[in-house]
């Protein structure tokens, strides 16, 4: 979701690419949640961060807690920074509907959105 805002909000300044420790594949409640706030990341794919670690980054963002404590060393990148929001799949592997499930997805795309707006400021 965070790439899928970037590329939306941002792409005037930010060149966004996401990666992971794993790759899940495209999350469908993710995607859902996006297309109801008018934005498509059908076209961006689940990838593992050895995908793009050779890329010159300014900056490295991770967004959950296992990728902080995990992080690998990008040689290419001069800061890595750390802001974190809850795992919707995570949060909504106890909700007792889909609708329950969908809005912890919502409740983070939105805080994302609000994170994203502030960039590339807030990490200067």
């Amino acid at each position: 979701m965070a790439e899928g805002w970037a590329r939306h909000l941002k792409s005037d300044s930010i060149q966004a690419f996401s990666a992971g420790l794993e790759a899940h594949g495209l999350n469908p409640s993710a995607v859902k949640v996006m297309q109801e706030v008018g934005v498509d990341i059908t076209d961006q794919k689940s990838q593992k961060v050895e995908e793009v670690e050779t890329i010159p980054f300014d900056f490295v963002i991770t967004v959950c807690s296992h990728a902080d404590e995990n992080c690998p060393v990008f040689t290419c990148t001069s800061t890595v920074v750390h802001f974190g929001f809850d795992d919707p799949p995570k949060l909504a592997q106890n909700a007792n509907t889909e609708e329950e499930a969908l809005d912890h997805y919502r409740r983070v795309r939105d805080e994302i959105r609000i994170f994203v707006e502030t960039l590339p400021e807030v990490l200067w």
